[in-house]
């Protein structure tokens, strides 16, 4: 791997943000995620006291929930150079919607201010802070790429992760005519609207398919089990997995959804 890192420290200390999805469904992105940012050159440590970035119960309302995991991660993120989360879906709520939780207390709104300003999503991390510009990998398949909403829409992840794979020998990319389009997931949506979030995943399914690609990744879980789920259903070939596992060759794990002797 080749970075050309400018700003940030020679060896920046970072503290990977595992996410409750990796760490109870997919450990395998955690480990590929510590590869890629040692390999760029990171110290990477894992904050036992990290727990849930608080989303669910931000997006069901519980203020107060909420807030109270918040404060548990600032103290537990306190004086790493970077909070990096292999989740476009994470890291949004950490980087865009912490700073506005605390308005009635300054002190800590402004800890969550500065904590805020430190979170990245891996991939854009690598490509955007430490000046990743390719990976050592490999890999003759080929891929679909899914652009998460948060990832999207809250952190403008697009190009970095195409980059990347560009760089991954004997990898090709095939586009689908919608990348952008929501796979259904939505957190807590796929739960209060199962109809629509149904359909949604059947569409998204459907152009996956008609790229041409036995490959579909994408940089969050929620997506990637989402659409998995409904790949397995329907008795599809195609193979699913985390961006941060192709990206880093650690290929050991089966593909998302499939038994380990598949």
């Amino acid at each position: 791997m080749t970075s050309a890192a400018s700003s940030p420290p020679a060896q920046p200390r970072v503290g990977l943000f595992v996410t409750c999805l990796v760490d109870l469904f997919r450990p395998s992105v955690g480990f590929a995620a510590v590869k890629l940012l040692e390999d760029a050159g990171c110290t990477v440590e894992v904050p036992e006291a990290q727990t849930c970035c608080g989303q669910p119960a931000f997006n069901s309302g519980d203020r107060a929930t909420t807030e109270d995991l918040v404060r548990g991660l600032l103290d537990a993120f306190e004086g790493y150079d970077y909070v990096v989360a292999p989740s476009g879906s994470c890291a949004g709520m950490l980087r865009a919607h912490v700073p506005d939780l605390f308005e009635n207390d300054k002190a800590t709104a402004a800890r969550a201010a500065e904590f805020a300003g430190r979170c990245h999503e891996l991939v854009s991390f690598l490509v955007d802070v430490m000046g990743v510009k390719r990976v050592d990998a490999a890999l003759e398949r080929v891929a679909t790429y899914h652009d998460s909403c948060s990832g999207l829409r809250e952190l403008k992840i697009k190009r970095q992760p195409r980059r990347l794979l560009q760089s991954v020998e004997g990898l090709e990319l095939a586009e689908m005519a919608e990348p952008e389009v929501c796979c259904g997931f939505g957190g807590t949506f796929c739960v209060k609207y199962p109809q629509i979030s149904t359909k949604m995943v059947e569409n998204k399914v459907q152009d996956v398919a008609a790229s041409g690609a036995d490959l579909l990744l994408a940089g969050d879980l929620g997506c990637l089990m989402n659409m998995a789920g409904r790949l397995a259903r329907q008795g599809s070939p195609i193979e699913v997995r985390h961006v941060a596992e192709v990206l880093a060759g650690e290929l050991d794990a089966p593909p998302i959804g499939r038994p380990a002797d598949a």
